[in-house]
This record gives structure tokens, sequence and C-alpha cells, in this order.
């Protein structure tokens, strides 16, 4: 039974230095940068959401579309025409949509379903 015993831990101790020599010197894990247009699509949304917001705080159209070139999205305009009429026919945070459809408006993509939304001049606050 001491035979078996050892031969027990003297097995976990090999598998435990082997699998810490493979993980640190054979195969260590490895890091790198991932571009933004490989974030999933929930986390481009919140993106674009943020460059709206940008947009709002400064007016810088321009410096909108540089960042969201990043998504590496064809047309500009017509994605953030789509993200603002997904978030409103989900009936999505109200200051998110209003922010989109700032910069939707300021991309000259205006389209019905955003006009209710048009006029920003503050976030609604949030009941606490």
């Amino acid at each position: 039974m001491l035979r078996f015993f050892f031969s027990i831990v003297i097995g976990v101790i090999a598998g435990v230095l082997a699998g810490l020599f493979i993980g640190w010197q054979v195969a260590p894990v490895e890091y790198t940068d991932s571009p933004i247009s490989a974030l999933a699509q929930p986390h481009q949304d919140r993106y674009t959401i943020m460059i709206a917001g940008g947009y709002i705080a400064d007016g810088d159209l321009n410096g909108a579309i540089d960042r969201l070139r990043l998504l590496g999205v064809e047309n500009i305009p017509e994605y953030v025409q789509q993200v603002t009429e997904r978030y409103i026919s989900n009936s999505a945070n109200l200051n998110d949509i209003r922010y989109l459809v700032a910069l939707a408006e300021g991309l000259g993509r205006l389209t019905p379903p955003m006009q209710n939304f048009r006029q920003y001049s503050r976030p609604v606050e949030a009941n606490s």
C-alpha cells in the first residue's frame, strides 16, 4: 500500500512539473493586440455609441468618421444608420439612441424612425 501511495505522489509531482515546463517554456501564452474590427457586434455597437457621444461633445464629424473606420466598415453612414435603427426598434436606452441619431444626422442619414429622437439637447438623467 505504501508503494502505491508513493507511486501516486511521484506521478502527480512529475505531472505538475511537466505541465509547468510545457506552459512556461515550450508553449507559453502569447498576448497580441487584436484589432477593434474583431469585436463581437454588441461591443462594436457600444463603441459606435461612445464615438457618437464624443461627436456630441466636440462636434468633430471627421474625427468620428476616422474612429469608426477602425471597425472596418465599408459604408460608415449606412452602418451608423443600421445601428441606430436597430437600437430604436429594440427600444434600447434613450440616451444611446439620441447619441446615435445625432451622429446619423451629422452623416446625413436621418430617416423617419429617427425623427422623434432628432433634437438632442442633454442626456436624460437616470432615476437612481
